[in-house]
């Protein structure tokens, strides 16, 4: 206050001085006592009147009662059930008197049990959520998988299985009747065999097609395998994306063969026009091909010849 007094008790200047509000400054000058420095230090905020119940005990006892009785019901439900004895009351009120109660130890929540009726989880042995510092920096350094279901006549259902590498937006297709652990697993041999790079990662989501058999084979051969997290399929977003492409500019516009061995030809033949002839918007209109080729062109000597072009 000396501060204060000595440059003419101007408030504002005060309290740029000092770096406090206003606020501050006329509460602590209405305290302000020369004699009892104590009279600065902070107060309780609480009110000094606070809000008394308004209920009766014999309402608080019937609101308690019921909730013994159905111990996962909140105000909502129970203010009904009180209406319905006669009791007039709002739901707010019932909320505060549940609050008191819980606060008072007299009403104790029911602890939670383990039993459930949601399906268990299923423990990968090997399978893993991708690491979050994960990043694909060259061709097969991530290469994620699905499938798709592929309805070409009333009650006929067929399994496209399709794998694209992020990078390079290389294709591998084959379509079959069934989408097994052990069909998903023979997928794998042709994902190898048509990449032209080494697979260094696969991600797939929690398909049971992709347990089993596949996930083994993946730890046989010392490949990572990423599990997406469940109900996140944009996390595959390219092969969910190549899905589309495959159905319109290929399964929409061929009439279906008779077979899946000519199905799987005609399939092959189109793969091989999607990575070394259809350019790419994502790859600056580049085919896979020609990317890879700009990358490096010692492993993929003779990839034409693969699609017979």
């Amino acid at each position: 206050m000396d501060w204060h007094e000595a440059h003419g008790r101007n408030a504002r200047l005060t309290c740029r001085h000092f770096g406090i509000s206003p606020d501050t400054f006329y509460r602590w000058k209405r305290r302000f006592n020369p004699h009892n420095l104590r009279s600065l230090e902070d107060r309780p905020s609480r009110p000094r009147r606070r809000r008394q119940p308004t209920w009766s005990p014999e309402l608080a006892e019937a609101v308690l009662r019921l909730r013994e009785e159905y111990p996962r019901w909140g105000k909502d439900k129970l203010v009904v059930l009180l209406r319905q004895q006669g009791w007039q009351v709002s739901t707010s009120m019932v909320g505060r008197i549940l609050r008191r109660l819980k606060e008072r130890g007299v009403l104790v929540e029911p602890p939670g049990t383990a039993i459930s009726t949601r399906r268990r989880p299923y423990l990968r042995p090997y399978a893993v959520r991708k690491p979050k510092g994960y990043v694909a920096r060259q061709p097969g350094d991530l290469v994620e998988l699905d499938t798709l279901d592929l309805r070409p006549l009333p009650g006929v259902v067929l399994k496209h299985f399709g794998a694209r590498d992020v990078l390079s937006r290389w294709d591998v297709l084959e379509v079959h009747t069934r989408a097994t652990a052990t069909i998903a697993a023979r997928f794998l041999d042709t994902l190898l065999e048509r990449m032209p790079f080494p697979v260094r990662a696969i991600q797939v989501d929690g398909g049971s097609e992709f347990q089993a058999a596949f996930e083994a084979d993946c730890q046989r051969r010392g490949i990572p395998l990423f599990v997406l997290p469940p109900k996140s399929p944009k996390l595959n977003g390219h092969v969910e994306r190549a899905h589309r492409t495959h159905a319109e500019e290929f399964y929409e516009v061929i009439d279906l063969p008779d077979t899946i061995a000519e199905l799987n030809r005609l399939l092959q033949d189109w793969e091989g026009v999607y990575n070394t002839i259809r350019p790419h918007q994502a790859l600056g209109y580049l085919t896979p091909l020609a990317f890879l080729q700009q990358l490096d062109t010692s492993h993929l000597i003779g990839k034409e010849k693969v699609y017979g072009r």
